[in-house]
């Protein structure tokens, strides 16, 4: 076994791969940017080596650098983690040349099943049922409307060294086919050093489900089951889970058995996923193989007990597999959420800043429902413009889908996080989409269930009831809270209004609490100003003030609403909801009702950038017109490229930014006449 080795990765699944090298022993070696000096993988190491600046071309991406970080610390091998040189065979060539293990498969596999086109090549001369398309590199954007005419529409733009959604497109037309070509090339380009993109059909309906390999240096290969990766924005995965809850145990065994021979052919020797796009009838396709660890691998963990980045440790050390194909079964259900910077109310547009807070939920094993959270951040840290923008990922595991989903939901209303926007809410909505929970899923689910994007949940029935409860007992508790201040003067004891009102979404609500700290309140809503008829709320908790999480009990359930303190109340957060509570004596609601509205400012005239980033092109000039629809800039966050459009008719009155500026969220881009 290694006595130590470098991880050429950052964020959490740097940190991921460190937490399993101390278990086995291993001391372990932490590289870094500029841009992550602070970052919580350079903590978690035992040592760590700065490689460059911030961009990952000059940092991460760079072989030289990390080789020389490896040579200088006496690491023995390096974990590639996913992304950056993860898959390339160039890397691993040059590691075998420098005398240091690649904690991955072998060169020859990598260059076979690494690469997107050769893969699928291999595959079909294997008579493995692969997707149409054209198996060679498009040279250009007349190339690619001429292949994506004759394969039919829609079609698939794929960069070849693609992965996470980078490079990849979806067109329905010719234009679309020229714009997304550009784009997926440019794409290519940052992410991987590599600008080789091919095209093949897109699959209507399709659900992604990929197969988990282990293979070692003796021959032996084994599989362990599927993940089902069907929740996906912008061909990126924001929700995966295992077992599928469409697989049939004959549809399984046969992917499984596929997806092992194809790895036996190319002496496959370490972790990895073949991925397959299922349709509607159960037929399957092979997609291509990642020749890595998959971001999504604690789900399979979960349901078989397996480490698999122990085991890529292991295989690389040239132990072979302890574990059988009959030793493997599925235990339960798991699933894992993406918490990703973005804006889900700006069409999940980049967000980022610094994590004013960050309060994740409980880890552990309760009452046989696990949670687990893979992280690469902690309290104070920065999320920055040059990385993929995901935080973490919030994993579930049970012994029946929904109780997996229900802990889901659960956890997410306790993931407190400040400083910037976040997915957290759209993902506790999604939790409660029935859709969603009947396992009815394909890769449009978002588009479908979302079809006007994601509009924040406004607060009625049970949900509504419980903000102005939470909102009503701290108010409550912060009074008795100040009848306990010690040396008050003497005189008339203090009384406090029995009832109060409050007000949520623009609706008062008469309320009434009797209760106190350590025990039980209960909160009767009088009903609102519409006649409704008086309820009651019961409340157990042992939340105290300062607590960015209300955890506790709702009429018996187990529960969690998250609250931050603003004038004359609370902004809270429930399955998704965000409102503003505020709480009143009647005499102070009377006087509210008189203070005047602030009106916000009328920027319709504006092109303002929607989130931190970079302006790569201008695709007009002062004066010119143009038409609802039409791609006015092109900004890159996070290793995206967005095309901004008009939304409406106009004339461009003024240009105001310029190819190469670094734009603020809602900085001005240019001004309509």
């Amino acid at each position: 076994m290694f006595a130590k080795i470098l991880i050429a990765n950052r964020g959490e699944i740097a940190c991921r791969i460190i937490k399993s090298a101390k278990r086995l022993g291993i001391a372990t070696v932490a590289v870094y940017s500029d841009a992550d000096r602070d970052a919580l993988h350079v903590d978690m190491a035992d040592e760590a080596i700065c490689i460059g600046p911030a961009p990952a071309a000059q940092s991460y991406l760079d072989m030289h650098k990390i080789i020389a970080a490896a040579k200088e610390t006496g690491a023995e091998a390096i974990h590639p983690g996913y992304g950056f040189l993860s898959e390339n065979a160039g890397f691993a060539r040059a590691l075998e040349k420098a005398g240091i293990i690649f904690i991955g498969p072998n060169i020859r596999a990598i260059e076979a099943m690494g690469d997107k086109i050769e893969s699928k090549k291999l595959a079909a001369k294997a008579k493995v049922s692969t997707v149409p398309g054209h198996l060679g590199v498009i040279k250009d954007g007349k190339e690619a409307i001429k292949v994506a005419d004759e394969i039919g529409y829609p079609v698939m733009i794929k960069a070849s060294a693609g992965g996470g959604g980078k490079g990849m497109r979806i067109a329905y037309s010719r234009k679309e086919v020229e714009d997304g070509f550009n784009s997926s090339k440019s794409e290519a380009k940052s992410s991987f050093g590599d600008d080789r993109i091919f095209i093949e059909k897109y699959v209507e309906g399709p659900r992604p489900i990929e197969i988990q390999v282990l293979g070692d240096k003796h021959g032996n290969v084994i599989h362990l089951g599927e993940r089902e990766c069907s929740i996906q924005r912008r061909n990126q995965k924001v929700i995966e889970e295992a077992p599928s809850p469409f697989l049939d145990a004959k549809t399984r065994e046969a992917m499984g058995s596929q997806a092992v021979s194809l790895s036996k052919a190319v002496g496959y020797d370490s972790a990895g996923t073949v991925e397959f796009i299922v349709d509607k009838d159960r037929n399957f396709y092979f997609l291509e193989m990642n020749t890595r660890l998959q971001v999504e691998h604690p789900v399979t963990e979960l349901v078989t007990g397996v480490d698999l980045v122990e085991q890529m440790i292991k295989i690389a050390a040239g132990e072979k597999l302890t574990l059988k194909q009959k030793d493997v079964a599925l235990k339960g259900s798991a699933i894992e959420a993406r918490i990703y910077a973005e804006d889900p109310a700006r069409n999940f547009l980049p967000s980022t800043g610094r994590l004013v807070r960050y309060r994740p939920p409980r880890e552990g094993v309760v009452d046989g429902v696990t949670t687990r959270l893979d992280t690469g951040v902690e309290e104070g840290g920065e999320i920055s413009v040059y990385y993929d923008p995901m935080i973490a990922k919030l994993v579930t595991h049970a012994p029946k889908r929904l109780e997996a989903i229900q802990q889901m939901g659960r956890a997410l209303d306790s993931f407190a996080i400040d400083g910037f926007r976040h997915n957290i809410p759209f993902l506790a909505v999604l939790m409660r989409n029935k859709r969603w929970r009947e396992g009815r899923l394909t890769t449009k689910f978002i588009a479908e269930e979302f079809p006007e994007g994601f509009k924040p949940p406004v607060p009625t029935g049970e949900v509504r009831d419980v903000l102005i409860a939470i909102a009503a007992s701290i108010d409550h508790l912060s009074n008795q809270r100040r009848r306990l201040i010690t040396q008050q003067m003497h005189g008339e004891a203090v009384r406090f209004a029995e009832l109060r009102i409050v007000e949520l979404g623009g609706v008062r609500e008469r309320v009434k609490v009797e209760g106190g700290p350590g025990g039980q309140t209960t909160v009767t809503i009088a009903g609102a100003e519409n006649g409704e008829a008086e309820r009651q709320v019961n409340l157990a908790s042992g939340w105290w003030f300062g607590s960015p999480v209300w955890e506790g009990t709702i009429d018996g359930t187990q529960a969690a609403v998250q609250v931050r303190p603003i004038v004359n109340g609370f902004a809270l957060v429930y399955k998704g909801v965000e409102v503003e509570a505020r709480v009143f004596t009647e005499q102070e609601a009377d006087l509210m009702a008189l203070m005047p509205v602030k009106e916000a400012a009328d920027t319709s005239k504006y092109l303002l950038c929607p989130m931190p980033g970079l302006v790569m092109s201008l695709n007009v000039s002062e004066g010119d017109e143009v038409a609802a629809g039409d791609a006015l800039c092109v900004v890159e966050a996070m290793k995206m490229e967005n095309v901004l459009k008009a939304e409406r008719d106009g004339k461009v009155k003024k240009i105001v930014a310029k190819p190469g500026d670094s734009l603020n969220v809602d900085a001005v881009i240019l001004e309509f006449a």
